[in-house]
């Protein structure tokens, strides 16, 4: 702990490098991921404070609409879309997931009930092979999966419609640092 309190202490000695957040933010981007501490969404895409806006679950799991009684992770993605107008949703799965390789193996996750209860709205069961430690399969099968999700979400289609927003599938190998993006047309993962 120690080392990110000495780096939180000197961070705040460059008020100039950020007078200009405080004046509201404008992100094009919707970086929806996993809570995985391996994956740190800045890091990957270069973005600067303010570039992106996130939202991290377990399992990068996107609920499914419900207009009555949302979750927060819903209310994330309304505020994003309706009051900030992002102009893209990247959904990002990563290799070693250990939300979907529980998901994938069909883990007994008894012991842990809120997590088993939020893995829940990843139906359906991901794909893939039990035996794969990246569940690369599994994962990039789960992400496309949320992006049908977002579809759902009627102020979503409606702006996918009007061509005001664009959705995007990709993929983190945390072993590599390298970055995949679904192509529609192979139907495949493949390097940005």
């Amino acid at each position: 702990m120690q080392p990110l309190i000495d780096n939180a202490r000197t961070f705040g000695q460059r008020p100039e490098e950020f007078a200009g957040l405080a004046e509201g933010q404008s992100p094009q981007v919707l970086f929806i991921t996993c809570s995985d501490s391996r994956v740190v969404p800045a890091l990957i895409t270069g973005a600067r404070p303010g570039e992106l806006f996130e939202l991290r679950t377990a399992g990068n799991i996107v609920p499914p609409y419900a207009s009555e009684h949302p979750a927060s992770e819903a209310c994330t993605i309304e505020y994003a879309v309706e009051v900030l107008g992002v102009r893209d949703i990247v959904v990002c799965g990563h290799s070693h997931c250990g939300a979907v390789g529980a998901l994938v193996r069909g883990d007994d996750l008894d012991a842990v009930p809120a997590v088993r209860d939020w893995l829940a709205h990843a139906t359906p069961r991901p794909s893939g092979t039990a035996e794969d430690p990246t569940v690369a399969e599994g994962v990039q099968s789960h992400v496309l999966t949320q992006l049908l999700r977002l579809r759902s979400y009627p102020y979503i289609d409606k702006k996918l419609t009007d061509g005001e927003l664009t959705l995007h599938a990709w993929f983190y190998e945390v072993h590599t640092g390298a970055v995949l993006a679904h192509d529609v047309a192979a139907d495949a993962f493949k390097a940005l």
